[in-house]
């Protein structure tokens, strides 16, 4: 999914990415992170190549396709900002198993579940992608996550390589509406 090249799904896309590397975590036990605002610096490459940045392409876009994909993240409870950075907010119940189990095609096992680590490989039928993902907790205000993923696409493999740096900002969201995974 992430090497689509037109524009717009290729924004929601980048976003979701951030859901999608956080989903597998939820759904093993409950993340050892504080609810609140949290601000995500993600940097990314595509087959080697450094992948521009969601806010990056986003500046390039028409301003009301802009306009509309910024509201629909914001509707998910996503801000995206300038220089890679994704602002979310987790509520305590965002944060909750239940919210983020659902029907998928996707199977995740996991090798470690430490209060500090969680090493996961997921293998998801449906555009036959596999990740492998480590997720480093420095304490419950500090996050990392490194995932590799290969997707075949058109007969051809593509590998992605993503890291994403998690800092705690807040118990208080502001405006920014709670994540709902299901959203």
């Amino acid at each position: 999914m992430s090497f689509m090249s037109i524009r717009f799904p290729a924004v929601a896309v980048s976003a979701a990415i951030v859901t999608l590397a956080i989903a597998p975590l939820a759904a093993a036990q409950t993340p050892p992170i504080r609810p609140g605002l949290w601000e995500i610096r993600s940097e990314g490459a595509n087959d080697g190549q450094r992948r521009a940045q969601a806010a990056e392409r986003l500046k390039n876009m028409p301003p009301d396709v802009r306009a509309k994909i910024e509201a629909m993240m914001r509707e998910k409870g996503i801000a995206m900002q300038a220089g890679g950075v994704t602002r979310l907010c987790f509520a305590k119940e965002s944060m909750d198993i239940g919210n983020w189990q659902r029907e998928s095609s996707c199977k995740t096992n996991f090798s470690t579940r430490s209060s500090s680590s969680w090493k996961w490989h997921t293998v998801c039928a449906e555009g036959a992608a596999e990740t492998d993902g480590e997720a480093v907790f420095a304490n419950p205000e500090n996050y990392m996550i490194n995932t590799s993923t290969t997707l075949k696409m058109g007969g051809e493999t593509k590998a992605s390589q993503r890291t994403m740096k998690a800092k705690w900002i807040s118990g208080n969201c502001g405006d920014l509406k709670p994540f709902d995974p299901k959203r």
